[in-house]
């Protein structure tokens, strides 16, 4: 399971968490997950899914099955734009949309004008 400590390491540094942070965030004991990072101990299914979710990715790309975790910090943020707008309903996704509409227009006037 050395590819899963390994994406653990990755995608807690990607989204600037310690390890104490996604543990926490897991219902973990600091510990237990220390024991994935290392490869000592492999989480249920459970857990493996309340780790992907706390570290805001899916449980296949923390085994490596799937796609690979985003390299940029750019693209990082994106997918977490995405997994966040998933669970959000139409009228609350509709509503982010125009803020983030709003926001880019706003930002590229402001870049014209200064």
């Amino acid at each position: 399971m050395k590819i899963f400590g390994d994406r653990l390491r990755e995608r807690a540094k990607m989204l600037s968490l310690s390890h104490a942070e996604v543990a926490r965030r897991s219902g973990l004991s600091e510990r237990r997950f220390s024991n994935y990072v290392t490869g000592l101990r492999e989480p249920d299914l459970a857990t493996l899914t309340r780790i992907a979710a706390a570290l805001e990715t899916s449980p296949d790309v923390l085994l490596g099955v799937s796609r690979t975790a985003p390299s940029t910090k750019r693209s990082a943020l994106t997918e977490r734009l995405v997994l966040a707008a998933e669970s959000l309903s139409d009228e609350d996704l509709d509503m982010t949309i125009m803020q983030v509409v709003a926001l880019a227009g706003w930002r590229k006037q402001a870049k014209r004008e200064g």
